[in-house]
């Protein structure tokens, strides 16, 4: 056992595991100040349920074996291995491995409940979430990193532009089309309540982002320290580039374009933080803010769905271009786990097959999504809450509390 490596891991997976509750107050801060626990409670349920789900059978389905390139077996029900000494995976322990995997599983499902925020049933939630762990999450996990058919092909995805934001967001894009609009979508305007706990949230995201990337170098070496920068300076580019959109477009920079443009470049360079030289993460942050503005602020409006914090617009655009960005600047000398250079190197089989992914992906988020969505439904009869709960606010009519009892005042 390399005990750098382990301490490695072991910090990183504490890394990954704040950025859920980083994400909560993201998401928290955004909403109205009546929907704010319940937003809150989406993600940090989701922190006890995918603990266990993954503990009982979501790390051997993603990593034990492989049956058709698809999904695990059951061998390690339970983590059913030495959980002191088995290496049978090649990380410091294969626990340690199972500790740090098991923070993206729960991340990954959390970031679904902005785009149905404000409107959905907490049991239903609660009950889609687990089957979509198990039904989309651990095939893709396989698929990807534990040895099945997208690692197959050659295409790479060094901490989850596909696992972690194409799936969630894609799969955010389908639920909220199907929940349907939120009461007064269109006829009233939306403005967050809490801009500060947006930063907030965005921090904590910035900050435990260095463990999920730098942390998939799954060891404390160089690989780890080119990620953690490209990381970083992908960050810092989308944060500039949103900043200046808003300035053209509306003369003043927010704070909320500040937390959103750190947190889209930080989905951009995801995917290839471990295989793109670090100049081309400058780029890569600073085309992903507009990409993604355009499809929040000409794209959505114009198909007319409600994804009420844009996580498809964030996560999966912002995935979508981060996967295609590493096809285009991937170098074998940085990680030789891709098998060919990037498309601006001169080769373009890297290119095609992660165009193939991303293809795939979006299939099975699609897919996953609708046959949860429907037996969710069933089991809830609907998914939605009446139109009398969305105007009294999630908190009270979902949790019985609110977050600001003092407050008596319009919301």
């Amino acid at each position: 056992m390399n005990h750098g490596d382990m301490t490695w891991i072991l910090m990183s997976s504490a890394l990954v595991l704040i950025m859920t509750p980083g994400l909560a107050f993201f998401y928290g801060g955004l909403v109205k100040r009546k929907n704010i626990i319940n937003t809150i409670m989406s993600s940090i349920v989701i922190m006890g349920i995918v603990s266990i789900l993954w503990v009982l059978v979501g790390f051997s389905l993603s990593f034990s074996g492989d049956v058709k390139g698809i999904i695990g077996n059951l061998k390690w029900v339970g983590l059913n291995f030495n959980s002191l000494t088995d290496t049978t995976l090649p990380y410091p322990t294969t626990l340690a491995f199972a500790i740090f995997q098991m923070m993206f599983a729960i991340i990954t499902p959390a970031l679904i409940t902005g785009a149905i925020a404000e409107r959905m049933k907490f049991s239903s939630l609660v009950i889609f979430t687990s089957l979509w762990s198990l039904i989309v999450y651990c095939p893709l996990a396989h698929m990807v990193w534990g040895g099945g058919f997208l690692s197959a092909i050659g295409s790479v995805d060094f901490a989850g532009g596909n696992v972690v934001h194409i799936s969630s967001g894609v799969s955010a894009l389908v639920l909220a089309i199907l929940l349907g609009k939120r009461k007064h979508y269109g006829k009233a305007t939306y403005h967050p309540h809490n801009v500060p706990f947006v930063l907030l949230g965005a921090a904590l995201l910035w900050f435990g982002w260095f463990g999920f990337n730098a942390g998939s170098a799954l060891s404390a070496n160089g690989l780890a320290a080119h990620a953690f920068m490209t990381t970083n300076t992908s960050a810092a580019a989308a944060m500039i580039s949103w900043l200046l959109i808003e300035k053209v477009i509306s003369g003043k920079p927010t704070l909320v374009g500040t937390s959103t443009g750190l947190v889209i470049g930080l989905v951009a360079i995801t995917p290839g933080a471990g295989f793109v030289p670090i100049w081309a993460s400058i780029i890569i942050g600073a085309l992903v803010s507009p990409i993604c503005y355009f499809f929040i602020s000409v794209v959505k409006p114009k198909l007319d769905y409600d994804d009420a914090l844009d996580v498809f617009g964030c996560h999966g655009i912002g995935g979508i271009w981060g996967g295609i960005a590493t096809g285009l600047f991937a170098k074998k000398s940085i990680n030789p786990t891709a098998a060919w250079d990037g498309l601006v190197f001169g080769n373009a089989n890297l290119f095609v097959r992660q165009l193939v992914a991303i293809g795939i992906t979006i299939a099975i988020a699609v897919v996953g999504t609708l046959v949860i969505y429907l037996i969710t439904s069933a089991i809830t009869h609907g998914i939605k809450v009446s139109n009398k709960d969305e105007d009294l606010g999630l908190d009270i009519a979902e949790h019985g509390v609110s977050a600001y009892p003092a407050f008596n005042g319009m919301d």
